[in-house]
């Protein structure tokens, strides 16, 4: 896969403040970026972004502060069913928690 479909994720670690860094796939819709989580919440890094929302990301080699949450799948159902197709699309996968990070906005 080219370098174009993974998005870096940086998040600060919520019990010792250290920066963790992700390589995930992606997809992008109405100016944010969207991710999913294989383990849901129990990823160490959805912890972290549940923990402190600020992170910083990196897309086709541009690096962008913003804020990332945890998408509501029962009061954003239109929009989980957007992304989880957007997903589908791109990588024939789609089972997930979804993540919204959303640029300049820390």
């Amino acid at each position: 896969m080219s370098q174009s479909q993974f998005l870096y994720l940086i998040t600060s670690g919520w019990k010792t403040g250290k920066k963790h860094r992700i390589e995930i796939w992606f997809v992008e819709y109405a100016k944010k970026y969207y991710v999913m989580s294989e383990h849901r919440e129990h990823a160490h890094w959805v912890q972290n972004i549940n923990h402190n929302s600020k992170i910083t990301s990196n897309v086709s080699g541009k690096t962008l502060e913003g804020t990332a949450r945890v998408v509501d799948a029962v009061k954003e159902l239109e929009l989980v069913k957007r992304i989880s197709e957007l997903m589908m699309k791109k990588y024939k996968w789609n089972q997930g928690l979804i993540v919204e990070i959303t640029p300049g906005s820390t």
